[in-house]
């Protein structure tokens, strides 16, 4: 009887042990997911400031042609303003997402998903 009762124990051990590692694995996907998420908010984020910054310097741009000078007047001083908020709050996202990646220990080529818009990534605008 003394072989049954040690099977029953290594048998139970056992399967604490891989009940113990399934709660492991969660708990890593759920934080996984969660930074996941929290990135994909960030770079859309990105997404719309740079296509505030577009935005604005088409208008920019306009303004200054129509007006066929070059006295910066108000009009200029807000746009160019509304521009450089735009690129803070795109710096400020990307810190984050750098503070995100140091936080999980990402590896660069373990970090992004692949987006089929060349124009998130594209930094022509800074």
């Amino acid at each position: 009887m003394a072989n049954i009762e040690d099977l029953k124990k290594t048998a139970k051990d056992a399967l604490d042990s891989f009940a113990n590692a399934s709660v492991d694995a969660y708990k890593v996907a759920e934080e996984k997911a969660r930074v996941l998420a929290k990135k994909t908010k960030l770079r859309a984020g990105i997404v719309n400031e740079k296509a505030t910054i577009r935005r604005l310097s088409v208008e920019l741009g306009t303004t200054y042609y129509k007006k066929y000078k070059d006295d910066e007047g108000a009009e200029f001083s807000q746009l160019c303003e509304e521009i450089s908020c735009a690129h803070e709050r795109i710096a400020a996202k990307e810190a984050e997402i750098a503070d995100l990646k140091v936080a999980v220990g990402v590896k660069a080529e373990d970090d992004d998903v692949i987006v089929s818009d060349p124009e998130i990534n594209n930094d022509e605008t800074d």
